[in-house]
């Protein structure tokens, strides 16, 4: 085809690509190397058009085919034990041994918790106070130790709040946490952040998600010492809180030298022995979000199969070391999520907190079309992304609409999502009526016995 016949252009908009690399002061030189942002992208598409009409940059190819070079041999990207460690886990299946309905019994045991359990998704409100303590330890204009005693003081007061409303499974509020991601790839090898990468996530609203680059494992632990922490502050179930590698994959930028799913088994393997630690510390309710298990579902059917097949895998690894004692939730957010119910429930989670409310309940139909769903769920009673406090009778009716179609056995009674984007003025009240709510429902259950 005559070169005037060519168009030569990008693959897709650079819309969630960051701006540009030169923004990017603190990368080493090495790393930045190996990076294009949309700036560099542009570039290199106009070299690559000047190339087929004849007039090749050789510089630009010349540096490019180094820096691919550099990246190719670089210990910084390839720790062999890390690949072989992933390259072994595709010779099992990774569940546990005990059915789900007999491990439920035994964590019962343990857990002693009331008919229709109330909990939290994980996050408690992010206040300008807390954000200001997260800014000043990372410029240094407050050293480490007070940095630690303001967010024990923080999970402290979450704690108390929450056995004030008489909630049954506790959270220590996340104060620590600057975002669900970026928390863990910030204590993981093969993850760098930029300063200035930020990227439309949807709306208005932004993120500067972490890129991979090499070969991914867990140095130290993460979240241990702040949860046995938590723990120690109350008798009650205090959530383990852990993001997933199936969503710490689909909310990264991902290296393209091996399949996602190689990246995704050794995120999972390092977020299987912070479950470990974390049952070792004595924590015997684990959370491990899977909120963009759907998000990452291609769009070809044909290749769907093959996606739920490694990342529900993926997340089968991160709980498949722990004793039947201790309770794995996990939690997804906001997406339809009837048409992947059986891969859902292949994930083996001994309960599931899901988005219910904001969708009008159409998580529900599933289980009205036959679907059974043997371990515990608790589909939102309201919905977080609203200011609006539903009143106690609303969530109640909520509960009822559950109870028609699942055993009160197996049912939570909990908010759509995290709280973090809300006001404490908004969360006591809502949280307040949910509890109660769950209580009027105990006792129409224990009257009709």
């Amino acid at each position: 085809m005559p070169a005037g016949k060519v168009v030569v252009s990008t693959s897709c908009s650079l819309l969630h690509t960051a701006v540009d690399l030169q923004n990017e002061t603190k990368l080493d030189s090495e790393l930045k190397s190996w990076l294009a942002f949309a700036a560099q992208k542009v570039v290199e598409v106009v070299a690559i058009a000047h190339a087929l009409d004849g007039k090749k940059n050789e510089e630009i190819f010349s540096v490019n085919a180094s820096a691919q070079a550099s990246r190719r041999s670089s210990s910084r990207v390839h720790n062999e034990a890390v690949k072989k460690a992933a390259g072994a886990l595709l010779g099992s299946d990774h569940r546990r041994a005990t059915p789900v309905g007999a491990r439920l019994d035994e964590q019962q045991k343990h857990l002693k918790l009331p008919i229709l359990p109330t909990t939290t998704i994980g996050s408690f409100p992010q206040t300008p106070e807390l954000r200001r303590v997260r800014r000043e330890v990372k410029s240094k204009k407050i050293t480490e130790e007070e940095y630690n005693k303001a967010i024990k003081a923080e999970i402290a007061s979450v704690v108390e709040l929450q056995e004030k409303l008489d909630i049954d499974v506790l959270v220590h509020g996340e104060p620590e946490r600057n975002d669900m991601v970026e928390y863990f790839g910030e204590q993981l090898q093969g993850f760098v952040f930029t300063v200035n990468g930020w990227v439309q996530s949807y709306g208005s609203r932004c993120v500067k998600p972490p890129i991979i680059y090499g070969d991914v494992s867990r140095p130290n632990a993460m979240t241990v010492e702040w949860s046995k922490y938590s723990q120690s502050l109350t008798a009650r179930p205090m959530k383990g809180m852990l993001t997933g590698p199936v969503t710490i994959l689909n909310w990264s930028f991902v290296r393209d030298d091996q399949p996602r799913s190689d990246t995704c088994m050794q995120i999972a393997l390092s977020i299987k022995v912070e479950v470990e630690d974390l049952e070792a510390g004595g924590i015997q309710v684990i959370q491990i979000d899977e909120a963009a298990l759907r998000e990452g579902l291609p769009l070809r059917k044909a290749e769907q199969a093959n996606y739920l097949d490694w990342a529900v895998h993926a997340f089968r690894i991160t709980t498949s070391g722990v004793k039947d004692t201790t309770q794995i939730h996990t939690h997804m957010c906001y997406s339809n999520f009837n048409d992947i119910i059986h891969s859902i429930i292949d994930m083996d989670a001994d309960v599931i907190t899901i988005e219910n409310s904001r969708s009008d309940e159409k998580l529900l139909s599933v289980f009205k079309e036959g679907v059974t769903y043997a371990a515990g769920i608790g589909p939102g009673v309201y919905d977080i992304h609203s200011p609006r406090i539903p009143d106690t009778e609303e969530m109640a009716e909520r509960i009822r609409k559950m109870l028609a179609v699942l055993e009160s056995k197996v049912l939570w009674v909990n908010p759509d999502c995290g709280l973090k984007t809300r006001k404490y003025q908004e969360v006591v009240p809502a949280l307040t009526n949910m509890v109660k709510a769950a209580k009027i429902l105990r006792a129409e259950l224990a009257s009709t016995k």
